[in-house]
C-alpha cells in the first residue's frame, strides 16, 4: 500500500479506486480495520498525488468486501467521482481511539528502523501484511544487505521492543530467518 504525502496531523485510511454508480459515489479501498471509520457525517480529507487537498463530509457509506462505497457532499456526478480516483483518504489523528497496551497504529510502525538484539541494522518497515494469526512486518534492507527484504512475524518472541519516540524496533530473529 502506498501512501500519499500528508501533514503529520492526518492519517491515511484508504484510497479512492473509482466511481460507483451514476450519482457521484466513490469506491474506497480501506486501510482501516473497521468500516465504522467511514461514518455518515464524518469529515475526511482527500489528497491527490500532487498534494491538492479537499475536505468532504460523508453523506452515505456502505461497506462492500474490502472496499467502502461513499457519497461525499459536493460530489454529484459520476465524472466528478471518477476525477477523484487515486486520491488518498485521510482523517485527523485526533479522532483515533486510544490503544490498548502493546498495540500500535500501522502508521506509527511504517518507516520504523529495525535492529537486532546484537545491534545489526536490518532496515526499515515498508509494509505490514495481516495474516490472521499475526501481522508480518516487511523490512526493506539497505542496498549492501544480501536479503533485499525480510519478513518479520509480529510476535512477542521476535519483536522485543518498539520505541515509537525513537522510531526503532528491536528484534530477535529466529534461526534461519535471514
Amino acid at each position: 500500500m502506498s501512501s500519499t504525502a500528508a501533514p503529520d496531523d492526518l492519517i491515511q485510511i484508504g484510497k479512492i479506486t473509482g466511481a460507483h454508480g451514476i450519482r457521484g459515489s466513490v469506491k474506497v479501498y480501506s486501510y482501516a480495520e473497521s468500516p465504522d471509520r467511514f461514518a455518515v457525517g464524518s469529515t475526511i480529507v482527500l489528497i491527490d498525488p500532487k498534494g491538492a487537498t479537499r475536505h468532504c463530509v460523508i453523506t452515505w457509506a456502505q461497506a462492500y468486501k474490502k472496499t467502502i462505497r461513499l457519497t461525499l457532499e459536493g460530489v454529484e456526478t459520476r465524472n466528478e467521482a471518477e476525477s477523484l480516483s487515486g486520491w488518498g483518504v485521510f482523517f485527523s489523528k485526533k479522532e483515533l481511539p486510544p490503544l490498548e497496551p502493546d498495540t500500535y497504529y500501522w502508521s506509527d510502525l511504517i518507516g520504523m528502523e529495525v535492529v537486532t538484539v546484537a545491534g545489526e541494522h536490518l532496515g526499515r518497515i515498508v509494509q505490514i501484511i495481516p495474516t490472521g494469526a499475526n501481522d508480518v512486518y516487511v523490512v526493506k534492507t539497505p542496498p549492501d544487505h544480501p536479503a533485499g527484504e525480510i519478513l518479520i512475524p509480529a510476535i512477542s518472541s521476535v519483536v522485543l521492543e518498539i520505541d515509537i519516540q525513537k522510531g526503532c524496533m528491536r528484534v530477535a530473529l529466529p534461526e534461519g530467518l535471514l
